[in-house]
């Protein structure tokens, strides 16, 4: 059996008309950092110009992933912006002169499925495509191995309440998906796609069954409607019956979520790198959520003004991502970065109070992971102790702090130790 709970999904103001765009803004701020990793090597300077799309930094080490302007204009500085993890992060500053300038012709390719392996992961590395769910994974890194592929799962769950942005490229550009799906396993000969979407979730299967009569090595799939459906290993045990030890690859298996599918449609088809994305701006605090398609770096206060802004800026709750797995923020100065799915504002209620673990051992039946977040959380003080309940298999999913009555933070607890686990190896 399936674990997970069922949560209400509060996607009812964040499900908009269609996606809108904001591509005007005066400064972006790049931030330098690829999956929580800052070790960057920076290759622009102040004084530079640099057009939409250059490289201006690389991550080191491992998945040496490129780093793009998302406008054209000049390099003004470095400064330090907060990201959506709450911490600050450096930023190369670009002040956009609305010239919109390539470094080269761009010419639609028409086919999408006559790369060869090797040029279809050098393409989605060079265009610098990650995870978009959150994770920020290079995904040229799932492609890039010598073992049997057997299947891709597109994964359309988008289990975290309030985001929206997957639902809506789905219902605008679904036949572009399609073909994005149909050229990856073309390329990687991977002889089945698989796209999981909520049970009962009617609209998108009636237009996904639109398009994919064509498309015979495609089939669609629904899962339970729980949380967290969307987390990788749940929804390979749900579709596929099995488990893996450390990657899915071990069985076979790649997941990427839509926004990924789509990112490496726009660099197969037209060259694109990864310069901008849908995020989803909602919550009962703002005029008019909407879903927007944002260049990286553009400062989140600036687009939720673009949107008009706002019902009230006093007592506000702003989260970067969703509520169950992102994180409050203390102002709206952070800026969109490729990881970022949404923002969600509401009312600041006031805070209860946590009291006393009850030991009524929900946070345990809950886990995804099978872990015991609260023998975790009590552990801190012993890092001996920690190793042995492993902390860093936490999917960070926040059910353990959802199902707790005594209503401790005990995700932020378990987040505490899987860093103190890092620190001690």
């Amino acid at each position: 059996m399936t674990r997970g709970v069922k949560i209400p999904k509060c996607k009812k103001d964040s499900i908009t008309e269609k996606i809108i765009k904001y591509s005007k803004p005066k400064f972006v701020y790049i931030p330098l950092i690829c999956q929580n990793d800052i070790n960057i090597t920076v290759l622009v300077k102040s004084g530079d110009y640099v057009c939409k799309g250059d490289v201006i930094a690389r991550k080191r080490g491992n998945f040496r992933i490129p780093i793009h302007a998302s406008v054209s204009g000049k390099v003004t500085s470095i400064i330090e912006k907060p990201y959506l993890n709450g911490s600050l992060v450096k930023c190369v500053v670009i002040e956009n002169d609305f010239k919109e300038k390539i470094s080269s012709k761009i010419v639609p390719r028409k086919h999408i499925n006559d790369y060869t392996k090797e040029e279809f992961i050098d393409k989605i590395r060079d265009a610098g495509i990650v995870g978009l769910g959150g994770g920020g994974f290079p995904t040229f890194a799932k492609y890039d191995t010598d073992s049997k592929i057997k299947t891709l799962i597109v994964n359309a769950i988008e289990c975290e309440p309030y985001i929206a942005a997957d639902y809506m490229l789905l219902q605008e550009k679904c036949e572009e998906i399609l073909e994005a799906i149909d050229a990856i396993i073309e390329i990687n000969d991977i002889p089945e796609a698989i796209i999981a979407i909520n049970r009962g979730n009617t609209k998108t299967r009636e237009i996904i069954n639109t398009f994919i009569g064509t498309y015979l090595k495609i089939k669609l799939v629904e899962v339970p409607n729980l949380y967290p459906m969307g987390w990788e290993r749940t929804l390979i045990k749900e579709i596929k019956g099995i488990t893996y030890n450390h990657i899915p690859a071990e069985q076979g298996i790649i997941v990427n979520n839509v926004s990924t599918i789509y990112a490496v449609y726009e660099a197969l088809k037209y060259d694109k790198p990864l310069i901008e994305r849908v995020i989803t701006i909602t919550g009962e605090m703002i005029k008019e959520p909407q879903n927007i398609l944002v260049r990286t770096g553009t400062p989140v206060k600036e687009i939720i003004e673009s949107i008009g802004g706002y019902k009230r800026f006093k007592d506000i709750y702003l989260i970067a991502g969703g509520p169950m797995m992102g994180a409050a923020m203390d102002s709206d100065e952070l800026v969109s970065s490729p990881n970022l799915t949404g923002i969600v504002v509401n009312r600041n209620n006031v805070k209860q109070e946590a009291i006393e673990c009850l030991r009524c051992g929900k946070c345990v039946n809950v886990c995804p992971a099978k872990l015991s977040p609260v023998l975790i959380m009590n552990g801190l003080e012993s890092p001996e102790k920690l190793k042995h309940l492993r902390p860093e298999k936490c999917v960070e999913c926040g059910l353990c702090s959802y199902i707790c009555p005594s209503k401790i933070k005990v995700r932020d607890f378990v987040i505490e130790a899987k860093n103190v686990n890092r620190k001690e190896r």
